[in-house]
């Protein structure tokens, strides 16, 4: 998995919001990754 794919996929709408949360929960992608991917801060 990779930002790239996340991102492909949530633009899509395979993916929710919660999900690219996980990715950032598990390292897959950063904070900084998660803003741009869905134009919202990263909350914890």
């Amino acid at each position: 998995m990779s930002f790239e794919i996340i991102k492909r996929n949530y633009d899509r709408g395979l993916w929710s919001k919660q999900m690219v949360k996980v990715a950032v929960i598990k390292g897959v992608i950063t904070a900084e990754q998660y803003k741009e991917i869905t134009g919202d801060d990263y909350q914890e």
